[in-house]
């Protein structure tokens, strides 16, 4: 491995800020948001308290199911004695998907004195971790929507993030297609995402992808279908959209469009298409069958899966808000799985941000029952790639939806870790 590990040094000029006062919609899973002294678990009898956030009811992203599903664990633990014999309290907060949302959020945790932000979405990294570096507050399991979830030095990723996602289905699609179009975000996230593709493409060998912007609030996406089918349209020819919650509006617009062009084969990556859309589009004889998906995890229907569904079906049942195939929702239920099992690495003493980094930082090496590689953040563990340099886990899965299901097409994990150092 290359590369000097990045030391971090507090900005003064953030210091005033930790002590403003959040205007934000924060609920507690046991006491509302005033949450007593020490809630960060100092001594036995106090509860652990952490925060999960996550853009809500807005006109573009959503992820209601991020927070539910931090609740939904908080029940269930606490039903079974807590994390180490400690209570767990989850407080919540919506980021509106804006920096100044996220900013109020991750102030909110500084002003509660959480002990961490555990399994979080915003697409507003910078926003949302200078206030909780300065206040030494350590970030677990985020969405990786953001490059700055992988550059932060209290962030702790559980997955490889939109560039291992963007890498391997470059991977993917270049032993299958011929000519590839990317359609994404016109964003500053969306900017990176040609290149981490292209990255997975040349390892194949292949030509360029196409780079086809979309805006993120779009609710007629026809100019952009008509702009991918001209560049895809031929033999082996493929269409691959990464636009989160915008991707069906997408392929909604490429559907109806598409039979004035020749056919070709569609691709998106886990969390702009998932299980619950392909069912709600018509499973095996909708528009994904055939699709081509990279994921982080196994898919949906894994037995790996079976201990979150059964606290989803114990602790949200008919909270709808909560879909087990949902990769926010994935992603939230392994990052507390990394929170218990540092606390419980604790062995009873003091809970608190300092500890738990100091936990995380001193190899503490967290298994998740196969739904990940095992997950340690030593300095050996990161790999070598520059713009991504707190990345521990570059596995991603291949899957493909097949009577309207999604299965693997190829077994096990494929590691892009070298192809995401080349693509830096």
């Amino acid at each position: 491995m290359t590369g000097r590990r990045r030391t971090f040094f507090p900005r003064p000029s953030k210091a005033a800020a930790l002590a403003a006062a959040a205007a934000t919609a924060c609920t507690s899973l046991i006491a509302g948001c005033g949450v007593i002294p020490g809630a960060t678990g100092g001594s036995r009898d106090d509860p652990i308290t952490v925060m999960t956030w996550a853009p809500e009811k807005t006109k573009a992203t959503n992820k209601p199911g991020v927070p539910a599903m931090a609740q939904a664990y908080a029940r269930w633990v606490n039903a079974h004695g807590g994390i180490d014999g400690r209570e767990l309290k989850v407080l919540t907060c919506n980021d509106h998907n804006d920096a100044v949302g996220a900013a109020d959020c991750a102030r909110e945790a500084v002003d509660q004195d959480v002990a961490a932000v555990v399994g979080a979405y915003s697409q507003h990294g910078r926003s949302f971790l200078a206030p909780l570096e300065v206040a030494g507050i350590p970030y677990i399991g985020g969405y990786g929507i953001t490059d700055d979830e992988f550059s932060s030095p209290l962030s702790y990723p559980v997955n490889g993030g939109e560039p291992a996602l963007l890498a391997g289905n470059g991977r993917q699609l270049a032993a299958r297609c011929d000519r590839v179009a990317l359609v994404r975000p016109d964003t500053l996230a969306g900017d990176e995402l040609p290149k981490l593709l292209n990255s997975g493409l040349r390892d194949g060998h292949h030509k360029p992808v196409a780079d086809i912007r979309a805006p993120e609030d779009g609710t007629d996406l026809t100019p952009q279908a008509e702009q991918a089918l001209k560049h895809a349209g031929a033999k082996d020819g493929c269409v691959t959209a990464a636009l989160g919650a915008r991707t069906d509006t997408f392929y909604d617009s490429f559907r109806r469009t598409k039979d004035d062009y020749p056919p070709v084969r569609i691709s998106s990556v886990l969390g702009s298409v998932d299980q619950s859309l392909v069912d709600r589009t018509g499973g095996a004889s909708g528009p994904y069958e055939g699709a081509y998906v990279t994921g982080w995890y196994p898919a949906a229907g894994d037995t790996r899966w079976a201990q979150m569904r059964k606290v989803i079906r114990e602790q949200a049942f008919g909270d709808n808000r909560v879909d087990p195939a949902d990769a926010g929702v994935q992603t939230t239920w392994i990052a507390y799985t990394v929170l218990k099992q540092a606390v419980e690495s604790l062995n009873g003493g003091e809970v608190s941000a300092h500890t738990l980094r100091r936990a995380l930082d001193g190899g503490l090496r967290v298994e998740t029952g196969g739904l990940t590689p095992p997950l340690s953040w030593r300095f050996e563990d990161l790999i070598a790639a520059s713009e991504f340099p707190r990345l521990i886990n570059s596995g991603v899965t291949f899957q493909v939806v097949r009577d309207g299901k999604f299965v693997p097409a190829r077994k096990g994990f494929v590691n892009v870790e070298e192809t995401l150092e080349q693509s830096a």
